[in-house]
């Protein structure tokens, strides 16, 4: 569709209807294409994809229409039904103010053999120049000038933080889908259900899951047929596509790299081999949204914070199968204050107090699905012991005969990254499973349909959460497989389908975790691949350290955009937002402290992972090297992990740009011939680190080193809070414990790293 700007309007046209925009107060008309006759000089601007809706980012700021600039097909779906991600949007002020450069795809009807719209200039109106002018100097007269320019830098700088991070929203995240012909928000069930097939797509949407549903409701609220051309349903959260071959003949990718596999001829898969196509669909609830520590637990509605339906649809020929989950926050009143890494958890409210809220969530639950079995994966020790003590204790005042309750302690099973153990659940509920069904349409009508789901949960409802939706989805899809026909009744599904579809609920843990956390799920190397790797652990600890420092600021600022987009009151005061984010920039030296307070937590928490069952940890220690040969041109540190444990020495080295460990070696304590302690190699200059030197032997080869040396700290930082004096202590020690190493080479397996 076309955009055009006339003097008093934003026009949009599509076939034979116009959308009118006003530049003035926002209003929106629908119109005939042909009164872009009667507008005042129109001028096209370029092609858009589509209208989200408006929004106003603050009072002091105008309103601004929001346009889908450029989509990217996902995947088809069943009945050859388009799937759209959008990868680029348009905020286009709704003022009288020159326009900004929008860098639109330009149409060629208006621009031919033109490759970039120039600058449009608006000609002022001499009357509104005059007001403007004189306006200017009454409110330059009644307030200082300096004051007044101090305020109009904040205006802009708060209209660009929050305009940046509605964009970030929206082209960052890889969150916002839609489909001009597919219901997006139901499942197939409940379309199946419907009694509303007659009416527009978006009068037919489960209100949940109506993201831009606010900002298009002027639209909606002009109640005529012509709306139902502009108003688009769109959902945030996840969609994937992927058509898989059941091809047992074919080696997998690892088969086919190693040098031990004989190359095979390469033969066409044909209409032997059976053919599947597999979706998977996430849903985030617009109620109650908003970032992890900005939203948690349940509100007075009875809704709860990161509410994600999740559908897997199988597709066969002419037979679509369905199997939906649902993760969602604890329904009790909680909160953590998210200003340090792993906040320990609060409750908010008693136990009377909650029970009217957490009766009112499941009723909606139970009225939607029917029956609910609830995974709780929480600690059942520790700080999450909390909340799974307050949740189990509604569940029992509730009492419903439609919800059972389960409880899995991922942590405590999973223990030294043995994933794989989410089976001993699978397993445990596998006559739940079964029980349950799955939802089973064809042409002729519904087969079957799931009787209740499946509703999971940890803390935040993301990393855990996602491993074991995987699990229990991928169990469903190998029966739905078995049962028609496509998979042999004693065979798993082939190794490269299987990848594929791990990969895809990897990226499913990712983009939710993206919305709700600010960066990629913990523990998707798992389910990517099935195995937990070193580079998968440490990538979880930065993943984690970025998650800390991002619900500092950023999410205050996106959580009021999300609030905006669903018309909800904007609870922080922005401004005051700005002299917080200064201070903490002032504080840059007092912030890297806390930072390496997070390296220290997150060596604790996430090291223990690393070691097999027959090894005892001892400690790790974050540190760079110091290897002349890993030095780049820029002279860039290069960050290194050590780790000890009773039989072998650890170094990984991490790559910060790329965000995960690149490389890592175990090496056994039997070939660590020497350490050295002295000053650090350089080629020029005198050296200004005391560092580390690991002798080892690679096999029977001598003459293998690593150089390490301590992170940087400032001196005038020493002495100076408990948090200050902790971490210089342990550094303290953890030097004197390397130098007892040196002296004391023969009793290295019986060290302690305890004060």
């Amino acid at each position: 569709m076309e955009l055009f700007q006339a003097k008093d309007d934003y026009i949009l046209q599509n076939g034979d209807q116009a959308l009118w925009c006003s530049r003035r107060d926002g209003t929106i008309k629908v119109r005939p294409a042909t009164d872009l006759l009667f507008a005042w000089n129109p001028v096209c601007l370029g092609l858009v994809e589509g209208v989200i809706g408006k929004i106003q980012l603050h009072t002091d700021l105008p309103l601004g229409l929001v346009l889908i600039r450029q989509k990217a097909l996902v995947g088809t779906l069943p009945g050859n039904h388009n799937v759209y991600k959008i990868t680029k949007i348009a905020v286009i002020p709704l003022s009288d103010e020159d326009p900004q450069e929008f860098e639109l795809e330009l149409c060629k009807k208006h621009h031919f053999g033109i490759d970039k719209a120039e600058k449009l200039t608006q000609s002022p109106d001499d009357s509104k120049f005059l007001m403007k002018t004189l306006s200017h100097i009454k409110s330059n007269v009644a307030v200082p000038i300096k004051k007044k320019v101090k305020e109009n830098k904040e205006k802009e700088r708060l209209e660009r933080r929050l305009l940046d991070e509605l964009y970030k929203i929206f082209m960052d995240s890889d969150s916002f889908y839609y489909s001009m012909t597919y219901d997006l928000t139901n499942t197939v069930q409940r379309q199946g259900e419907s009694e509303k097939s007659d009416l527009p797509l978006w009068k037919q949407v489960d209100d949940r899951f109506f993201w831009n549903k606010h900002m298009i409701q002027d639209l909606i609220d002009l109640q005529v047929p012509e709306v139902d051309l502009w108003v688009m349903p769109i959902i945030q959260g996840f969609v994937q596509v992927e058509e898989l071959v059941v091809n047992y003949n074919e080696t997998s990718d690892e088969e086919r790299s190693s040098p031990e596999t004989p190359p095979k001829e390469v033969t066409c898969v044909d209409d032997i081999q059976p053919r599947f196509t597999v979706v998977l669909i996430s849903r985030r609830s617009r109620h109650r949204a908003g970032m992890r520590y900005k939203r948690r637990g349940v509100d007075t509605d009875g809704h709860v914070a990161n509410y994600v339906e999740t559908e897997q649809l199988i597709h066969v020929h002419s037979h679509t199968l369905s199997f939906v989950q649902t993760r969602g926050s604890v329904p009790v009143f909680w909160s953590q204050a998210g200003y340090r890494y792993n906040p320990r958890p609060r409750l908010e409210k008693g136990e009377n107090e909650t029970m009217a809220y957490f009766s009112a969530h499941f009723e909606q639950q139970l009225q939607l699905y029917k029956k609910q079995v609830i995974i709780n994966l929480i600690d059942q020790g520790g700080r999450e012991k909390l909340i799974g003590d307050a949740y189990l204790k509604q569940v029992l005042l509730y009492n419903n005969p439609n919800l059972t309750y389960v409880s899995f302690d991922f942590h405590e099973h999973c223990r030294g990254m043995k994933f794989e153990n989410v089976q001993i659940l699978t397993d445990a509920i596998s006559d739940i499973i079964t029980d349950m069904k799955w939802a089973w349409v064809d042409q002729a009508g519904v087969i079957c349909k799931q009787e209740g789901i499946f509703r999971i949960n940890c803390m935040d409802c993301l990393d855990r959460t996602n491993v074991v939706q995987a699990a229990i989805a991928r169990a469903v899809m190998e029966q739905q497989l078995k049962k028609l026909g496509v998979m042999p009744p004693e065979q798993p599904l082939p190794l490269k389908c299987y990848r594929i579809y791990q990969v895809m609920w990897a990226n499913n843990g990712d983009i939710i975790s993206r919305q709700y956390a600010g960066t990629a799920a913990l523990k998707g190397d798992f389910t990517r691949t099935g195995e937990r790797k070193l580079a998968g652990v440490m990538k979880d600890g930065v993943n984690s350290a970025n998650r800390y420092y991002l619900n500092r600021f950023r999410d205050a600022y996106r959580q009021a955009v999300i609030d905006l987009m669903m018309g909800l009151p904007v609870t922080e005061d922005l401004y005051s937002i700005f002299s917080k984010e200064k201070e903490h920039e002032e504080k840059e030296k007092e912030s890297q402290r806390g930072v390496q307070e997070q390296v220290s937590l997150l060596l604790q928490t996430y090291m223990q992972l690393l070691l097999p069952d027959d090894e005892k940890f001892h400690g790790g220690w974050a540190l760079i090297s110091c290897d002349l040969s890993l030095i780049d041109a820029n002279n860039k540190d290069v960050d290194v992990l050590l780790l000890l444990s009773d039989k072998a020495y650890y170094i990984a080295y991490y790559d910060d740009e790329a965000d995960k460990v690149n490389q890592y070696q175990r090496l056994n304590l039997q070939g660590l011939e020497k350490i050295e302690i002295g000053p650090e190699p350089t080629l020029f200059g005198k050296p200004k680190f005391c560092c580390m030197r690991l002798h080892y032997r690679n096999v029977e080869t001598s003459g293998y080193f690593h150089t390490l040396r301590a992170v940087t700290r400032n001196p005038e930082d020493d002495g100076k809070g408990s948090t200050a004096w902790h971490n210089e202590r342990n550094r303290t020690y953890t030097t004197y414990t390397i130098y007892e190493l040196k002296e004391h080479k023969k009793k290295i397996t019986v060290l302690s790293i305890s004060e």
